[in-house]
């Protein structure tokens, strides 16, 4: 793990970002989206933490402050992706450190994650890493 290198995203990491979101989680979208959103991040309530090895990105993490009037502010997962031959070499857990680090940082003592019912990888790691399922839901979008 010595050769890993975690850090805070940058522009010029869209490229990478782009590629590995629609590799490892099967989301499409554009580099100009990305960078877009990238430009866009708030310090103050979001961070994107990147994996690195040989200045080449192995994964990242993108979590957020998240309030509601029901609980504790929380620190949410809003994204974790790591590059397929990355895998089960402890990147994920680098990268979950890491924001729990910056949700301790922001005085955030709660972490939450939503993951798809048919990862049944994922939410094997989440589990080991401490996590517990709390309930099953179910996402609707509608486009306005």
């Amino acid at each position: 793990m010595d050769e890993f290198e975690i850090r805070n995203i940058k522009l010029s990491d869209a490229g990478e970002i782009q590629a590995i979101c629609e590799e490892a989680l099967g989301y499409t979208c554009t580099l100009s989206l990305v960078e877009q959103k990238i430009r866009s991040l708030d310090d103050k309530r979001e961070a994107v933490f990147v994996a690195c090895k040989n200045g080449s990105i192995a994964g990242y993490i993108h979590i957020e402050k998240y309030d509601t009037l029901y609980f504790e502010t929380m620190c949410n997962i809003l994204g974790l992706a790591v590059k397929k031959e990355f895998q089960k070499m402890g990147i994920g857990k680098m990268l979950i450190l890491a924001g729990e680090n910056w949700a301790k940082e922001n005085g955030i003592a709660y972490m939450r994650v939503n993951s798809g019912i048919s990862r049944v990888e994922a939410h094997k790691f989440y589990k080991h890493l401490g996590y517990e399922s709390e309930k099953e839901q179910l996402r609707f979008i509608k486009k306005i």
